[in-house]
């Protein structure tokens, strides 16, 4: 009776574990099926819908994807802390090491409060007001209210091109207020009648139509849309990517290469930017 019950005990042990092992290996794959996507604010929530539609169609893989800024995605995919780095912008010379993956094109466009009377500005206006000599809109035509200079922070791609753009040092910035992402910026100028800021214009056109008390204002004659964009009529535009360095998963190549197929032209439009096929 004895070696009944312990032959009994055994087949439970042999059940028990095979069960956990059945359960526990296809976890453990599952689990390390993973990609990591850090950096650029602007990439961000389009890397994120775009990450969301990947793993539908591909359940064993998880992707995370992290903003941060333009910088610390170059920094992550050089170190390896990130298998792709976003950056909303074209890469340098001194990060040729990299390899950029374009994604979308975008532009940075000027925002004023939507009760701001002041419609145009030139690019000797915006230089101006950023660098203190102008302060106040009554001299630009507005309001007689002081002007809020909404500025980026250090290590975004958009406050590098705005600078490029208008021929100007971090240094010479008169900031009433420093941000960091985008919406940030929105918001901030948004609650302010007397701010002006500069965000990507996707972003942009896509809280202004749900809303939000924004405007973009024409600069030097140029409209700041996604039409002029599209067109290529607008000068501050600049690409939208994904980043890696030296050899990649088998993972990173599908995501990047379905990243910039058609099969995402509705989610990069979604956003309010240009897609690749345009």
């Amino acid at each position: 009776m004895l070696h009944i019950i312990r032959d009994i005990q055994a087949s439970i042990r042999n059940l028990v574990m095979s069960a956990f092992l059945a359960v526990a290996i296809p976890q453990i794959a599952i689990a390390a099926e993973h990609l990591s996507i850090t950096g650029s604010s602007t990439v961000a929530p389009l890397a994120l819908e775009i990450a969301k539609r990947f793993e539908k169609l591909n359940p064993g893989i998880r992707i995370d994807v992290q903003t941060g800024g333009s910088s610390r995605g170059i920094n992550d995919a050089r170190r390896g802390l990130a298998d792709i780095g976003m950056v909303s912008r074209a890469l340098k010379d001194s990060e040729k090491d990299l390899t950029a993956h374009t994604i979308a094109t975008d532009g940075i466009g000027i925002i004023l409060h939507s009760d701001n009377p002041v419609t145009h500005l030139s690019d000797d206006q915006i230089r101006a007001i950023y660098t203190g000599k102008i302060r106040n809109w009554r001299e630009l035509g507005g309001a007689d209210r002081a002007i809020t200079v909404v500025n980026k922070a250090e290590g975004r791609s958009t406050l590098e091109l705005f600078l490029h753009y208008f021929g100007l040092r971090n240094s010479q910035i008169k900031a009433s207020v420093i941000i960091g992402d985008n919406q940030q910026g929105i918001k901030t100028v948004a609650g302010n009648p007397g701010a002006i800021g500069y965000v990507s214009i996707g972003t942009a056109e896509y809280e202004e139509q749900r809303g939000v008390s924004i405007k973009r204002p024409i600069v030097n004659g140029a409209e700041a849309s996604i039409a002029s964009v599209r067109a290529g009529d607008f000068p501050l535009s600049r690409p939208l990517n994904l980043v890696t360095r030296g050899e990649i998963s088998e993972w990173a190549k599908r995501f990047i290469l379905f990243a910039q197929s058609a099969e995402v032209d509705d989610l990069v439009e979604g956003q309010f930017f240009v897609s690749q096929q345009h």
